[in-house]
């Protein structure tokens, strides 16, 4: 038996149900899809940064385990790797077929390599904010997670030159979503998973927007247990997503986002899956690659009604 009576539990498990609205993408698209760029190089944790330990999530040190007070340079040398060569694969893949992407950009990081902010801003991506550092905060209060949301916001802005417009914590606490509504100066975040659709949650600013992430299409199931074992099954997994997405949507279109890592996705033989779900796509007329801000842009223009029924997040 629950603690918290039935009309009182604060999650929403019905979403919009049977009928979800229809989104009315761009070109009567049967599917919107968007791509993640995590840019977290120069993030992770390092006693070089003034933590505690070294990094060993996400990592392809067969049982990594963080080093209490001591550098692991095979683990930052791979990190390394995806802001050297990595982030430049990917890239080349996007510019030269002219897809918009966004960047999950950790502050820290985008503040250590102004070489790649550069290509980001050269190409037009929307710049996200991915938090101060690539840390698990789930232990943080929500003070000091606020102190980490105020400096994120600060380089971010002194890095790319403008503030960020969305937001993605990652591994976050319970006060994420109430420091998001609370800043107000988002115009979307994305810590969820809820749903194949935008939706809205009230804040003491007014409404505001989630866009849901995936982790099931994304890079990171390369270095899991149950995950991709080469390029070809990253591509398979992919195809499969988008074509079922497809045929849904001719009557009930949705959104596919797809998460890359540039340590991950990077490397050549996980690129080359990436580069045939591309040109796979690419055969489709009816479908939307956007950015998340396009994407946000787009629901507040054509759905902000929605927002009057959404839950309130207090």
């Amino acid at each position: 038996m629950s603690s918290v009576p039935f009309s009182k539990y604060p999650r929403d498990l019905a979403g919009y149900g049977r009928d979800p609205p229809d989104p009315r993408w761009p070109g009567k698209a049967r599917v919107a899809v968007q791509f993640v760029v995590n840019f977290e190089e120069g993030a992770e944790r390092s006693i070089l940064h003034d933590d505690a330990t070294s990094e060993a999530f996400l990592t392809e040190v067969l049982g990594t385990r963080p080093w209490v007070g001591k550098r692991h340079m095979n683990v930052e040398s791979m990190f390394e790797y995806g802001s050297r060569a990595g982030f430049w694969r990917l890239w080349r893949l996007f510019t030269a077929r002219k897809l918009p992407v966004t960047v999950f950009g950790v502050a820290n990081a985008l503040a250590r390599n102004p070489q790649v902010v550069a290509g980001m801003r050269e190409a037009g991506w929307d710049i996200a904010s991915h938090a101060l550092k690539w840390i698990d905060y789930k232990d943080f209060s929500y003070d000091e997670e606020s102190v980490h949301m105020r400096d994120a916001i600060r380089i971010h802005t002194a890095a790319t030159g403008e503030r960020p417009l969305g937001w993605y914590t990652g591994r976050t606490t319970e006060h994420t979503l109430k420091l998001v509504l609370d800043d107000g100066g988002f115009l979307y975040s994305s810590d969820s998973y809820a749903d194949d659709l935008p939706y809205y949650a009230k804040g003491p600013k007014g409404p505001h927007l989630i866009i849901p992430y995936s982790l099931d299409a994304n890079d990171m199931r390369f270095i899991n247990a149950q995950g991709f074992p080469d390029g070809e099954s990253f591509f398979t997994y992919l195809r499969d997503t988008f074509d079922y997405l497809y045929d849904e949507g001719s009557q009930a279109p949705k959104m596919m986002s797809i998460g890359l890592h540039c340590r991950l996705t990077g490397r050549p033989g996980r690129a080359a899956g990436l580069a045939r779900f591309l040109d796979h796509i690419a055969k489709f007329d009816r479908v939307w690659i956007a950015s998340r801000l396009d994407i946000a842009r787009h629901w507040h223009r054509e759905h902000l009604a929605l927002a009057a029924v959404a839950p309130l997040i207090s």
